[in-house]
């Protein structure tokens, strides 16, 4: 008896990964999107949806039993971008003046607006860059973007707002008119 029992766990828990191996074939490349527009870079993007999958995998059996799973992951992959941006602004002194990037040549007006939308973008606060990306690249409602990053709607509102107004400036006035829902 005891080992059916046994097995029975055993089996148990190899039928949870594949859950989660199906669960993260499936939704595993919008969550390094979400990952890229919060990072803006590959690599890292690629290191904080593994720390997030990482730290659901343990606790899917709980993870993959939530109403929105993937709402819950998601707020993983931002929580994990969170916790790596503060623990690199600990270590590292910004200066003044950035030392350029060389570019891969790219030639066209289209690739040229959008570098020039996505500078300006990596150059908006932390907190304003993830509440618009969440909010537009994403589509999210002001409410889910609140519980995602853990603060009030109104302070999500605020910094979609502050963020676009920022992005408007830099980018000129036709940028999203009328996007924030104000």
């Amino acid at each position: 008896m005891a080992e059916r029992t046994e097995r029975g766990v055993g089996s148990a828990a190899r039928a949870a990964h594949p859950a989660f191996d199906d669960w993260v074939a499936a939704r595993g490349p919008a969550l390094l999107r979400l990952a890229y527009t919060l990072t803006g870079d590959a690599g890292e993007a690629e290191d904080v949806v593994q720390e997030a999958l990482s730290r659901a995998l343990p606790r899917w059996s709980r993870v993959g039993a939530v109403d929105d799973v993937d709402a819950y992951v998601r707020r993983m992959v931002v929580n994990a971008h969170t916790s790596r941006w503060r623990a690199w602004r600990r270590r590292v002194t910004p200066v003044e003046q950035v030392a350029d990037v060389v570019v891969p040549d790219r030639s066209g007006p289209e690739h040229d607006e959008r570098r020039r939308i996505w500078d300006a973008c990596r150059a908006l606060p932390e907190i304003q860059r993830t509440a618009v990306v969440l909010r537009f690249y994403e589509q999210l409602e002001y409410a889910e973007i609140a519980a995602l990053t853990g603060v009030r709607e109104g302070s999500v509102r605020s910094r979609v707002s502050r963020g676009l107004a920022t992005l408007r400036i830099e980018l000129g006035s036709g940028l999203g008119e009328g996007d924030d829902d104000e």
